[in-house]
């Protein structure tokens, strides 16, 4: 594959038509995931970036662009990948774009520390171009561990340049640039060699493929695919040469003829793949020796703490302690702020109706904008945005520091067990901010059977949409006593609820994988990358423009038709009822048998759009006055439970019921994206309703 400088189109929507007009070259990113690619893309294109999804996938990438003495550059991040052996929507991604893509170079990012792992990507790029550069990323790390990587002496056998980096301090990144901008096809480029077997087949095919190829692909590399036998990658092929390559005549009678070499050597057909990787890891071991040098037992501190914290007997406790502390610091450090917020909508609301007022509005209008809109979104603001500005920082700096992977590997075995994938602790763990972020992150999963568990079952762990019930809950009814001992109990009482979740998590993907979804498990590939300390200004900022301000905004655009609508549900008569009465006197008898009443399973009936309207609904209802009525602390809202006739095992089952109840509008319409069907929509409402329905009856009939 010759380095050739070409338009490939305008649509910037489709990363296989990436490069405009005034590129001058277009180079692919690729690496491992965890090697700091995205932060080496963000350094080389800045402010220049947007995204779209691959040609017939749903996966999304990035795009971007860069200038150098006066000529554009155009830069495609890919999914990252440990393979070119894809199984998943995004290795297949990957790869296709680097073999069939219109790319004129390919960047490989690799992490200094973890060099002879991540060079098995490199090399089998190598197969399909010569057309790459290596940027040896995260270069201070590894100095720190006692690493030191001879990048002049790794670009010397390689045949290529290597870039070494450290993206995160812009270390190395303008010499990229550079190193993109004056690329040309190297004269010399690493070939790995395979046994002597192997290589004799791939001779037999390299002629005939020559030819017929014309350099649309590289002939060694559709070689050693035909060799291998992998069907969804020979496909691939045919569908972007517009023939069957193993069928055509000019080849068939050669594959046939390398085959019985290879059974004649005692190879068989299915067992060539196996041969490819271990070749390309003894080849990747061999450079790492002469290139890459360290201190005796450099891993061992990472290695000491991995074993305690994916040990079977550590792991587990060590997450839960961890999960009850940040929830901790969560409930005690979120108390004033909420006060504080709710006092100021309240100021604010005031105003407005003196302003209404004195504009002379109707005095029905004045409710419905005051009494319901806004004290609604004042309600939902002060409730969410203190916990989540302090837990989605919290979560987002042990993403960070590389904590979360090892959860997924103590995880792992569980939903093995469950007959799921290890990955799907990954995307639960996504759940915790977001179930639809969540359900969109089941793409890792390779297996659409394991994908659709998932997606399934991503709801059963609470959002940050819940969390503020489940704290108020917990407050007002489940730990009364105040202080740092009353905050450690309900981040203790807070975690248990978690753990229920993640247990009903397990629970239903076994239901799924023994009935529906029938199949085996498979075992996918868990890294767990080096520990790095965070960047904590960044971790910050990041997290509450990302996630809390984007949760919170799309919270607040819910929140308020949600409070006209709520008002004029209770304002609304039909015959002597409101209607928001009617619905909770037909719902009432259904309530009391799950331990709650009509009017809480109104509010979860009516809180379908968002959970987080949720608890004004109930106020609403049970106050019967058609306005939101304020309440400046937790106390006072429990005075007005009680008068309803709130017990303990209300609250407990209103709980369990607002883990285990059917997901927000915007989850079931990504449930229904992700996966084509309604049907599974349906059922991701169903299952969650039905465990929690079941759980509250046991409950209430057991201790009501």
């Amino acid at each position: 594959m010759g380095l050739t400088l070409k338009s490939v189109g305008r649509n910037a929507a489709d990363p296989q038509n990436i490069k405009s007009a005034a590129a001058y070259r277009t180079a692919a990113l690729a690496g491992n995931p965890n090697v700091g690619k995205s932060t080496v893309f963000n350094g080389l294109t800045g402010l220049h970036q947007h995204t779209g999804n691959w040609s017939g996938k749903t996966v999304l990438t990035a795009a971007g662009s860069f200038e150098l003495d006066g000529r554009g550059y155009a830069l495609v991040d890919i999914p990252g990948t440990y393979s070119l052996r894809a199984g998943s929507a995004e290795e297949e991604a990957a790869r296709d774009y680097i073999a069939f893509g219109d790319a004129d170079l390919v960047v490989v990012v690799c992490d200094a520390g973890a060099l002879e792992r991540n060079l098995n990507l490199a090399l089998q790029i190598l197969e399909v171009t010569p057309n790459v550069i290596l940027a040896v990323n995260l270069m201070d790390e590894a100095k720190k561990r006692g690493i030191t990587v001879d990048t002049a002496r790794l670009s010397g056998l390689l045949g290529v340049p290597v870039i070494p980096m450290a993206a995160r301090r812009k270390k190395g990144l303008s010499e990229l640039k550079r190193a993109i901008a004056d690329f040309a096809p190297p004269p010399y480029a690493y070939t790995v060699r395979y046994s002597e077997s192997i290589e004799n087949a791939v001779n037999i095919l390299e002629m005939p493929l020559e030819n017929l190829l014309d350099g649309r692909l590289n002939a060694r590399f559709a070689a050693l695919r035909l060799l291998e036998g992998d069907k969804r990658m020979l496909d691939r092929m045919d569908e972007f040469l517009g023939f069957s390559l193993a069928g055509h005549p000019a080849v068939a009678p050669a594959l046939k003829q390398a085959n019985d070499r290879l059974r004649a050597a005692g190879i068989r057909s299915g067992a060539v793949g196996d041969t490819l990787i271990a070749g390309i890891y003894d080849c990747s071991e061999r450079l790492c020796r002469q290139c890459v040098s360290g201190p005796a037992g450099y891993g061992e501190r990472q290695l000491r703490i991995d074993r305690l914290l994916t040990r079977r007997l550590t792991g587990i406790p060590v997450m839960l302690m961890l999960l009850a502390l940040i929830f901790f610091i969560t409930i005690k450090g979120a108390n004033a702020p909420s006060d504080l917020l709710y006092a100021l909508f309240e100021r604010v609301g005031r105003a407005m109706c003196r302003g209404l007022d004195a504009l002379g509005a109707p005095e029905k209008l004045t409710e419905a904008l005051v009494f319901g809109v806004w004290r609604v979104l004042g309600y939902v603001v002060s409730v969410m945005l203190p916990p989540m500005a302090i837990f989605f920082p919290m979560f987002t700096l042990l993403e960070d520091l590389g904590y979360l992977p090892r959860v997924a590997f103590d995880l792992d075995a569980g939903f093995r067990k469950a007959g799921a994938c290890g990955k799907q602790c990954l995307t639960m763990a996504m759940g915790f901010g977001c179930n639809a972020a969540g359900v969109v992150g089941c793409r890792i999963i390779d297996s659409k059977r394991e994908r659709l568990i998932a997606v399934v079952t991503n709801s059963l762990v609470p959002c940050n949409g819940r969390f503020p019930i489940l704290i108020a809950l917990i407050t007002m009814f489940l730990v009364t006593g105040g202080g740092t001992g009353g905050s450690v109990l309900a981040a203790l009482a807070l975690t248990g609820f978690i753990v229920t979740g993640v247990a009903a998590t397990l629970l239903a993907s076994r239901i799924l994988s023994r009935t529906i979804l029938k199949g085996q498990p498979s075992s996918p590939t868990l890294e767990l990358p080096p520990f790095r300390a965070p960047k904590v200004g960044e971790v910050v900022v990041r997290s509450l423009f990302d996630r809390t301000l984007f949760v919170l905004g799309r919270a607040a655009a819910v929140a308020a038709p949600a409070g006209l609508l709520i008002w004029l549900a209770a304002n609304v008569r039909v015959g002597d009822a409101t209607v928001l009465s009617s619905v909770t006197g037909v719902l009432d008898p259904v309530g009391r048998f799950l331990g709650m009443d009509g009017v809480i399973l109104t509010a979860f009936v009516l809180g379908l759009p968002a959970n987080e309207t949720v608890v004004p609904i109930m106020i609403m209802a049970y106050a019967a006055s058609g306005t939101f009525e304020g309440y400046e602390n937790l106390n006072a809202l429990r005075q007005l439970l009680l008068a309803n006739g709130w017990t303990t095992v209300t609250a407990v089952c209103t709980a369990l019921f607002t883990i285990l109840h059917w997901p927000c509008t915007t989850t079931l319409l990504t449930v229904k994206k992700e996966t084509g069907s309604v049907k599974w929509a349906v059922l991701a409402a169903l299952l969650p309703t039905a465990m929690g329905a079941a759980a509250c009856a046991v409950i209430a009939h057991l201790f009501g």
